[in-house]
């Protein structure tokens, strides 16, 4: 259980250390990324329901 809690640590150290992005990104930029997880989003979307269409039908 302490690898488990020295992990978990690591992890919360990391995530308070980049908590606050250091570069200033333009609405271009912001806007990009949104796009880009929407895209992400969806293409998980899209495998989700092929493999439940997949796995239903066989």
């Amino acid at each position: 259980m302490s690898a488990f809690r020295n992990l978990s640590a690591k992890i919360a150290a990391i995530n308070a250390r980049y908590r606050e992005p250091r570069i200033e990104m333009s609405r271009a930029v912001r806007v990009s990324l949104m796009v880009l997880r929407v895209y992400l989003l969806a293409l998980v979307a899209l495998m989700v329901y092929k493999f439940v269409m997949i796995v239903t039908q066989g």
